[in-house]
């Protein structure tokens, strides 16, 4: 990794209007590692504000020609708006024209919907001195939608090797016959990543709104603290449960050569933030590093005697789940049940009256029962593994608050426990376990 070079990515928020542009500037220029810098397009200025990309969306689902046009004007005001207060010349105007006129004559979604990182990356450019760099040059997909690791790392090295300082949007880059393909909905974290990735930077800055990394959802605990060190492991299973400050997509490419991410705020830029690094150790002075979690699950729960010992007993059932799609989330047993949870949106009322049905005729087991309205939280910290009675303590304060448990589950390496509750229980069970872990 080259420690002199650092990689930033700006969220929406951060480049909404021109005071942010010049918050950015002054974060970029106040390092010199600072190198290359990955733009989204600018979010909401103020509450009730319509992010570009969602205008460009409502450009695209305009059923008439004067729908179109009025969603392209309040998307062009907004540009010219950054542009002249920024003393810009970079005819910013024009650029939309262009782009109007091939939404007329037919584009894709992929294309319209990438426009805004596109314009935005142009003003920055501009505004930094930097070379604008399209994302359409550096990154492939292949017909399949799927990133070309195999093509887009090493262009990415020898193209940024002659640009020394360089803005590029993100969310974006081609396939193989030339059009726009697309991240998923917030993919400039993943562009920013593999950028890092491709120029093997020695640090990954994502600047956002928030001061990092939270312990949990803050709409919950308002007072939540933020998180300093996080490892990848951590953050996989924070964001799978629902934390969102960062998608759990980003942390791939970075994670192949070990380089860090710190998150951290634009608008506060003394905050200390939170490092996303491979290994870290133990967080001596507390026992968890986060809780998340998520609404919206169900669990089937089966029992029959002797069922360990019948082999194959559970790969039965899972196939019944995989014969109707239904992707399984968490597989807690006993010697004598188990219980299957998985997404309630996944499967149909007919889908689980099969499986039943299914279960019943062919396994001949002496108990099952559905349940749905099921919540998951997840404790996870990696400090766990070395304190005893982690467990033992959450399950205490549950019971004492009359919050039934309907299921927990812990893997090997102790790095997290899962506690499905009823979702009218959820918020109540994340602030009784915070409380728990922050006294």
């Amino acid at each position: 990794m080259n420690q002199n070079i650092t990689v930033l990515k700006f969220g929406g928020t951060s480049l909404a209007d021109a005071s942010q542009f010049r918050k950015v500037c002054d974060i970029v220029v106040a390092d010199e590692k600072r190198k290359y810098v990955i733009v989204s397009a600018p979010g909401k200025r103020f509450s009730g504000d319509t992010k570009v990309t969602d205008l460009l969306i409502r450009c695209y689902n305009a059923q008439t020609d004067e729908d179109r046009k009025a969603s392209f004007d309040v998307i062009k005001e907004r540009y010219l708006e950054i542009e002249a207060e920024l003393g810009l010349s970079c005819d910013i105007g024009c650029e939309i024209d262009k782009i109007s006129e091939v939404v007329a004559g037919g584009c894709t979604y992929s294309y319209l919907v990438s426009r805004g990182e596109y314009l935005n990356a142009i003003l920055m450019a501009a505004f930094l001195g930097y070379d604008f760099v399209d994302a359409a040059d550096l990154i492939f997909f292949d017909d399949n939608g799927v990133m070309d690791e195999g093509k887009t790392y090493p262009t990415i090295r020898k193209r940024l090797a002659a640009s020394e300082r360089a803005v590029i949007p993100g969310f974006y880059g081609v396939l193989p016959d030339g059009s726009i393909n697309t991240f998923p909905r917030g993919g400039s974290d993943i562009t920013g990543s593999v950028i890092a990735r491709g120029i093997e930077a020695g640090l990954y800055e994502n600047w956002t709104d928030v001061s990092g990394f939270l312990m949990t959802d803050p709409r919950i605990i308002p007072e939540a603290k933020c998180i300093d060190i996080l490892t990848y492991r951590e953050l996989r299973e924070l964001s799978y449960m629902g934390s969102s400050v960062l998608q759990e997509d980003t942390v791939f490419p970075v994670k192949q050569l070990g380089i860090p991410i710190h998150i951290r705020n634009t608008n506060d830029v003394n905050a200390k933030g939170t490092m996303i690094v491979a290994d870290a150790p133990p967080a001596n002075d507390h026992p968890i590093t986060g809780l998340a979690g998520r609404k919206g699950f169900s669990v089937l729960l089966i029992e029959k005697m002797l069922m360990n010992n019948q082999i194959g007993f559970m790969r039965k059932i899972l196939s019944l789940f995989e014969k109707h799609n239904i992707s399984v989330e968490h597989v807690p047993t006993g010697i004598d049940t188990m219980s299957v949870v998985f997404e309630s949106a996944t499967a149909t009322p007919e889908a689980i009256g099969a499986i039943i049905a299914s279960i019943n005729r062919d396994l001949k087991v002496d108990y099952i029962s559905y349940s749905e309205n099921v919540a998951l939280v997840a404790v996870v910290g990696r400090n766990m593994a070395n304190r005893s009675g982690t467990a033992g303590s959450i399950l205490t304060q549950l019971g004492k608050a009359g919050i039934n448990i309907l299921l927990l589950a812990q893997p090997s390496n102790e790095l997290n426990i899962i506690v499905g509750v009823e979702a009218n229980h959820y918020e109540k069970t994340i602030r009784i376990l915070y409380d728990l872990f922050n006294d």
